[in-house]
């Protein structure tokens, strides 16, 4: 594993940590926007390592988290019909809705399955047609080309009983919207790499020019969240706010061109509400009229439900960067993996599930690492 091991490097690290604490003269406030990189974040202690100069501000780039509880609930619904196969990746089953999860409807004799791909929902499609599939297809735009090819296969081959339940989500308006929200303390941008590996970086410049932050797209092992601190760092005691691509192995200023087509033939753009955050203008994606036959909201008829958060989770103000985690009373008291208030806790990329695996019960300010947590930095040891 030399290639992955190349970015976990505890002596490349502790140069770019050097670098920027060189570098950083003022207090700086950046905002990793995926949920992938908060928890490489907080499982290796990058946020601990960083001058007291450089805030880390998580941001609400979890797909599991951001599904808003209306659609939970419409899911919900629809697992427990009869002649219902529901499919979803893994992470969902235990997300709360309003009085139980996907794991309760399993329970209760419904028939929900776990898949790794769309594409495996749609093989569960050719071979049941007696019975009625529904793919749960959330994400940001990384998994949404996969979701666009299943609909696209499923009406060349003829198949009526295959559907999705779509809450898509994307980033560059959830950007905007954090920026021009008035508690807002973002100075800088930690863009997700494997967002821009499918859609690009063409974006970015307006949304860098516009509020006058910079984005550096980066990756998710620890040399590349600390080489886009430091390029972030960089521009802000320059005073400039332009997009760099500190993930070129992975990352082309114009993304995958293949899957871009396939998301807009499939996919149109539309207001999506963020759970705990509120509605976002232009920040989801909706099947098409063209693919309107293949909406598992439609076809079930759930499309008026409508739900309110509980009042005691305050995983909206996490995904907002308001809040570290443990600044919520319910966190790993009345909040836990086991019995969830939010979708923070539970997901595979949420900050609360991030601070609950790796111990950080009781966080507060951390000026500086121990000297043995520097050498932690590589994971293998």
């Amino acid at each position: 594993m030399k290639y992955i091991d190349e970015f976990n490097d505890p002596a490349l690290a502790r140069r770019l940590l050097d670098e920027i604490r060189a570098t950083a003269t003022r207090p700086w406030a950046l905002m990793e926007v995926c949920g992938g990189q908060t928890h490489s974040i907080v499982r290796h202690g990058i946020d601990r390592l960083l001058p007291d100069e450089v805030e880390l501000i998580h941001g609400p780039g979890c797909p599991v988290c951001v599904t808003p509880l209306e659609v939970i609930d419409k899911a919900l619904e629809i697992a427990a019909r009869p002649g219902v196969i529901f499919c979803s990746f893994g992470d969902m089953l235990r997300v709360p809705g309003t009085d139980r999860d996907l794991f309760r409807v399993k329970g209760g004799g419904g028939d929900v399955r776990v898949v790794y791909s769309p594409l495996d929902a749609l093989e569960l499609a050719r071979r049941n047609p007696d019975r009625e599939v529904v793919f749960f297809a959330i994400g940001f735009e990384t998994t949404a080309p996969a979701n666009a090819m299943a609909v696209h296969q499923a009406r060349r081959l003829g198949l009526t009983n295959f559907s999705l339940l779509v809450s898509h989500v994307r980033v560059p308006p959830a950007v905007e919207a954090i920026m021009t929200a008035p508690t807002c303390r973002v100075q800088g941008f930690l863009a997700a790499g494997h967002v821009c590996s499918v859609m690009g970086t063409a974006e970015y410049p307006e949304l860098a020019e516009r509020y006058g932050v910079p984005i550096v797209v980066t990756g998710f092992e620890p040399l590349d969240i600390l080489e886009g601190i430091r390029r972030a760092v960089r521009q802000l005691e320059r005073g400039e706010h332009r997009v760099e691509n500190a993930y070129a192995r992975a990352v082309r200023d114009e993304g995958n061109p293949a899957a871009v087509r396939m998301i807009e033939e499939v996919f149109e753009v539309t207001d999506r509400n963020w759970r705990g955050i509120g509605r976002i203008p232009a920040s989801g994606w909706r099947l098409t009229d063209a693919f309107r036959a293949f909406d598992a909201e439609h076809r079930f008829d759930v499309t008026g439900i409508r739900t309110e958060e509980p009042a005691e989770c305050r995983s909206g103000e996490v995904l907002q960067g308001l809040i570290k985690p443990t600044e919520c009373a319910a966190f790993g008291t009345t909040c836990t993996p086991r019995n969830p208030l939010g979708a923070t806790m539970v997901s595979s990329e949420g900050a609360c599930a991030a601070y609950y695996l790796y111990r950080r019960m009781n966080d507060g300010p951390t000026p500086q690492a121990a000297p043995v947590a520097r050498e932690e930095m590589n994971p293998v040891a």
